[in-house]
């Protein structure tokens, strides 16, 4: 073959084949065919013969009586066309495939005259063993396909230490979004900052909220996994009703539009002017009485403020206050 076929092959077939496929069929082409004996060592594999020829790429040709047949390859138009009609019939039984799995979950989640029960319990499931627990949190992030959402306020059973195992982020072919929401102390831990910069390295996007009420995970529209417990190892459900599965997507988007963005140092804060001066002096270290004074305002006023600040905060004391409003860039 001459090299204006070379060069047909690298425009028609390059980027639609597999690489390995395209190599096996441009050493093919450059010796206008070969031998069916000699064609796996010229091709790098017993199996790149039969590929070849599945896709319409190469053909067994009859030389002669006494000679052995020849693989030879298609004209490159020809191996595209060829190629083409074997991804379209790949692709009709995907289709089928992929309709039938449809119509099976819809059936799944139907509810059916007979048997009501059955099928609340496949919409609605309580699990209480650990290990199927633990099972079905990597299980929905291997589901996810488009967005995995996870609300996570740092309840755990045991101190988190370095050694303290996380689970990976969804990677389904790079498409599917993953959002994190964070109570603020776990970006005050430093393990749990590290965690979080992990993450938001491998592409998460991650935000911070003073206070979550329990822990959330949602694979899609589709399922979500929430605590019966404050941790959720003890006990957990899982559901797959698309109304309340519906319904906390809309609670965490809620929640998304409040929440200040993680490693935003200057995001403002939710304190009034009167309650950043109070927690500037809170810092300083003086007593409620003296910053009553200083303020010019009662003691009990002060302690109203002090409280705003320390549920903005989601903080008990004031060290921590402090720490976390300059970590937030509340105050300098």
């Amino acid at each position: 073959m001459d090299g204006q076929d070379q060069l047909n092959a690298r425009r028609l077939l390059e980027g639609v084949v597999p690489d390995e496929i395209f190599a096996s069929y441009s050493k093919l082409l450059a010796q206008d065919g070969c031998p069916e004996g000699d064609a796996a060592s010229l091709l790098g594999g017993n199996d790149q013969p039969a590929e070849l020829t599945a896709r319409g790429m190469a053909h067994l040709r009859p030389d002669g009586p006494m000679a052995p047949p020849r693989l030879v390859p298609a004209p490159p138009e020809l191996a595209l066309q060829g190629v083409l009609a074997e991804l379209s019939r790949r692709l009709v039984s995907d289709q089928e495939r992929l309709l039938a799995g449809h119509r099976r979950l819809s059936d799944w989640h139907q509810t059916p005259a007979a048997n009501s029960t059955a099928a609340m319990d496949r919409l609605v499931q309580i699990v209480t063993d650990r290990d199927e627990i633990s099972r079905l949190s990597y299980a929905l992030i291997n589901a996810a396909r488009h967005d995995w959402l996870t609300l996570d306020n740092y309840v755990l059973e045991a101190p988190v230490e370095d050694s303290t195992g996380f689970a990976p982020l969804p990677v389904f072919e790079g498409q599917v979004q993953c959002r994190a929401i964070y109570e603020t102390r776990c970006a005050e831990h430093p393990i749990g900052a590290k965690t979080i910069e992990a993450a938001v390295e491998a592409g998460e996007q991650a935000r911070l909220l003073p206070r979550i009420g329990m822990k959330m995970k949602l694979a899609d529209e589709a399922v979500a996994l929430l605590p019966l417990t404050p941790t959720g190892m003890s006990g957990a459900l899982l559901v797959r009703s698309p109304v309340i599965v519906g319904a906390l997507r809309e609670y965490f988007e809620l929640l998304w539009e409040r929440a200040i963005p993680y490693g935003s140092a200057k995001a403002a804060g939710p304190l009034t002017l009167a309650q950043s001066q109070v927690l500037r002096l809170l810092t300083q270290g003086l007593p409620d009485e003296a910053i009553a004074r200083q303020m010019d305002i009662s003691v009990n006023t002060m302690r109203r403020h002090w409280t705003a600040i320390r549920d903005a905060l989601g903080v008990e004391t004031r060290f921590a206050a402090g720490a976390a409003a300059v970590r937030r860039g509340w105050i300098n």
